[in-house]
């Protein structure tokens, strides 16, 4: 398939990370990003706000569009959407890159942390999905990427954050059903998922730092998502993706570059034996 240019993105949870790395990947190419966070005004912990990163998909030779968005809000998705496609004249490609995470046990995990993982994971990918599959089935080569892991079934991945896992699968069971359900109209629904941990404001929270030096740039998973969205979408739909298997199909083999310290053993992400 051809590259980007001219493709409009719609990114949930744009604003740093990996959303932001997806981001200017596609903004590269010369495509139109949708840039959606709740960040709109600078974190006090965070870096990142919806703003600046609208300014360096310019930079990189994108077209940007900036929407404050908390994707818990239906009537919020709905308007972004419509305003996103209105905006560009249509929505090719949403990656669900939103999650929320505590990796806490039963009693640790209270209801609140409970319903915002819920909330960001599953429902905001699920409504996410809802509004854009219209836009999606009349582009030329409609692509859903959720970021979300293997469904592995272990009880290992569950017994230590069983809200975190059930929430995560929950994006992988929309993969699962939704590359079926829209195959025959050729919406490609797949997920993304690292190899290792990826350095992000998450792996810096909930991880050791040692963990965080293991890691490996955003930009892995942001050349691994172009490589798919740029895959014929009638022939890649219901896969599991890693970010590495991905861009070994490329051929590439060197991933150096990638390591947030060189020559240190990246770490094995969750969920993956």
């Amino acid at each position: 398939m051809a590259g980007m240019q001219g493709k409009t993105v719609f990114v949930t949870g744009a604003s740093r990370g990996i959303g932001r790395a997806i981001a200017l990947r596609c903004a590269r190419d010369g495509a139109n990003i949708v840039i959606t966070a709740k960040t709109a005004t600078p974190h006090p912990k965070l870096p990142g706000t919806i703003h600046e990163v609208a300014d360096e998909v310019e930079a990189a030779s994108g077209n940007a569009l900036a929407i404050q968005l908390d994707v818990r809000d239906e009537a919020a998705i709905a308007a972004a959407v419509q305003q996103a496609a209105a905006h560009f004249g249509g929505i090719d490609i949403l990656v669900n890159n939103a999650s929320a995470i505590q990796m806490t046990g039963t009693l640790e995990t209270p209801a609140r942390r409970f319903d915002l993982m819920f909330g960001v994971n599953v429902r905001g990918t699920f409504l996410c999905s809802q509004a854009c599959i219209p836009f999606l089935a009349k582009a030329g080569n409609p692509h859903i990427l959720n970021l979300a892991p293997p469904l592995n079934m272990k009880s290992k991945w569950f017994q230590e954050h069983v809200a975190y896992t059930m929430a995560k699968y929950g994006m992988s069971m929309c993969t699962l059903g939704m590359a079926e359900e829209f195959r025959a109209q050729g919406i490609a629904v797949n997920s993304l998922w690292p190899r290792t941990t990826i350095a992000t404001a998450a792996i810096a929270v909930n991880f050791p730092e040692a963990i965080l030096k293991a890691s490996r740039k955003p930009d892995i998973m942001a050349d691994a998502a172009y490589a798919i969205f740029t895959r014929d979408s009638r022939a890649a739909t219901g896969n599991f993706y890693i970010d590495e298997t991905v861009l070994r199909e490329e051929g590439i083999t060197d991933f150096d570059g990638y390591a947030v310290t060189p020559g240190v053993p990246p770490y094995v992400d969750l969920f993956l034996d």
